[in-house]
């Protein structure tokens, strides 16, 4: 499976750390969709682009945050998701635990923590 044709959307409230993991993505093979910082964006675009991937901060700009963003997006979309946040207390663990998810990173990342996810979730041939 080649990962030329995968999209994936990222939703950060930092436009630098967005502006990484788009690199990094890119870097891995992925098309990005857009700069998303609040969780109802994110929803609507989801639903609009069909991705193969979402990369969510729990914690966001707006009403809702990342973890209520994705219990709305499996409503209607089973997308894999990767959490990349700062908030690794047991309180927002044990909520993303309702979602299924691929992993759940601490920030600071480095490349080779989202290739590694990456590669053990999409593998290629």
């Amino acid at each position: 499976m080649s990962l030329s044709n995968k999209k994936v959307i990222i939703v950060e409230d930092d436009l630098i750390l967005n502006l990484l993991y788009e690199s990094y993505l890119e870097r891995l093979g992925f098309k990005t969709e857009g700069e998303l910082v609040y969780g109802k964006t994110a929803i609507k675009s989801v639903e609009e682009h069909e991705p193969d991937l979402i990369v969510m901060d729990i914690s966001l700009e707006g009403d809702i945050d990342g973890i209520d963003a994705m219990l709305e997006i499996r409503k209607f979309s089973d997308v894999p998701v990767i959490f990349i946040t700062g908030n690794s207390d047991p309180h927002h663990v044990e909520r993303a635990e309702g979602i299924d998810y691929l992993d759940y990173l601490t920030k600071p990342i480095e490349f080779d923590d989202l290739q590694n996810v990456i590669q053990q979730h999409f593998p290629t041939k």
